[in-house]
C-alpha cells in the first residue's frame, strides 16, 4: 500500500521526485512515488530485491526513462552540465580486462571535463595497497572500493550508491561503511539503495522504505522507530497464546513467531511465566528497520517483484 506521505518544505532541496512511475509488461515496478532529498545527506532507498528500487534509482541517474511523473535537480530538469555532477556505483560494473587499478583511475578521469587525482582518489578509498595490481584479482571488498573511487572520479555533487555492499563479508562492509561516513564529512549528497536494513542505520539521516513498487514509510530511522515501536519488543515461537496474554499484550503474528511490544519488560515477561507461556526461543531486543518493516508489510525482505 501507499503511505501518506507528508514531504518535508526545504529551500535545500536537491532533488525533487514527483509522481514517478515505471511498468514492465503491464508490471507497476514503480508506483507513483514522491520524495525530496535535501543537500548534503545520505537518502536510503531500502527494501527487498524486487521492490522497485533499482529501477527507481536507474530513473534518478537518467539510465532508464520514467513512463510518468518527473525528477529534478535543482528544481530543473536533468541537463547535460548536472550530468558531470553526478557519481554512480552501480551493482556490477564491467572493467576494461588487465588494467591495474591506477589504469583503472586514468581511464575513467578521461571521460570528465574535471576529475580528482589518482593519489587524491587512492587516499579518499585507501587503494594505495593495491594500486598496482590488475583489478581482476582484487578482493570483493576492495574491488568495491576501487569501484567507489571511480563513482568519485568527477568530485561529483551527488553520489548514487546501488546496493555496494552485496556479497561483502561483515568486515569488509564495515569498512566500506567507514568510507561513506568521510564522504558524507565531505559535504556530498548520498542516494543509497540497499536491503540491509543495519547499513541504512548506520549511513542515512532519512529513508523511505519501498515495497512493490510503492513507498510505505518516510523518515529519519530513529524517527520512524520511535513511531512505530515504544520500548522493547519480545519476540515468541508461534504457539497457542492463553487469552489474558491475547487481551493484555497484544502479540502480533509474523512468520512464525508473537512479537510483543512493551514498555514493561519484566511485567510482561512475570505475566508470561504466570501463564505458563513456553519461553523456549524466546528474544528481547530493541525494534530495528528490520522489525519496522516486517510490521508494515507482514512479510521479510526476500519479497518478490519485478526488479530489484
Amino acid at each position: 500500500m501507499q503511505a501518506e506521505l507528508t514531504e518535508k518544505t526545504s529551500t535545500n532541496v536537491m532533488i525533487q521526485v514527483t509522481d514517478l512511475l515505471k511498468t514492465f509488461k503491464g508490471i507497476k515496478a514503480v508506483d507513483g512515488i514522491s520524495f525530496t532529498v535535501p543537500a548534503g545527506i545520505c537518502f536510503g532507498l531500502l527494501g527487498p530485491n524486487g521492490a522497485g528500487k533499482t529501477t527507481t534509482i536507474e530513473m534518478m541517474e537518467g539510465i532508464s526513462k520514467p513512463d510518468g511523473g518527473e525528477i529534478r535537480y535543482y528544481g530543473q530538469p536533468m541537463s547535460r552540465e548536472m550530468s558531470q555532477k553526478i557519481g554512480i556505483q552501480f551493482q556490477n560494473t564491467a572493467l576494461q580486462d588487465f588494467l591495474t587499478s591506477r589504469e583503472c583511475l586514468t581511464l575513467f578521469r578521461s571521460f570528465y571535463q574535471h576529475s580528482l587525482s589518482e593519489d587524491e582518489l587512492m587516499d579518499i578509498c585507501d587503494l594505495h595497497d593495491f594500486a598496482n595490481q590488475d583489478h581482476r584479482k582484487l578482493s570483493g571488498g576492495q574491488k568495491q572500493r576501487l569501484l567507489l573511487a571511480l563513482a568519485l572520479v568527477n568530485d561529483p555533487d551527488i553520489l548514487f550508491l546501488d546496493e555496494p555492499t552485496t556479497g561483502l563479508d561483515p568486515h569488509a562492509r564495515r569498512n566500506f561503511w567507514d568510507l561513506i561516513n568521510k564522504i558524507k564529512q565531505q559535504g556530498k549528497t548520498i542516494v543509497l539503495t540497499t536491503h540491509y536494513m543495519d547499513e541504512a542505520e548506520q549511513l542515512c539521516d532519512d529513508i523511505a522504505i519501498m515495497d512493490k513498487g510503492c513507498i510505505i514509510a518516510r523518515g529519519a530511522p530513529k524517527a520512524l522507530l520511535s513511531e512505530h515501536f515504544k520500548g522493547v519488543l519480545i519476540r515468541l515461537p508461534q504457539q497457542d497464546l492463553p487469552a489474558k496474554v491475547l487481551s493484555q499484550c497484544q502479540p502480533r503474528l509474523e512468520q512464525g513467531h508473537y512479537f510483543i511490544n512493551t514498555d514493561h519488560v519484566e511485567q510482561t515477561l512475570k505475566l508470561l511465566v504466570e501463564q505458563s507461556v513456553l519461553l523456549e526461543g524466546l528474544h528481547v531486543k530493541s525494534a530495528n528497520l528490520d522489525d519496522l518493516f516486517l510490521k508494515l508489510t507482514g512479510h521479510g525482505l526476500q519479497g518478490e517483484g519485478v526488479k530489484a
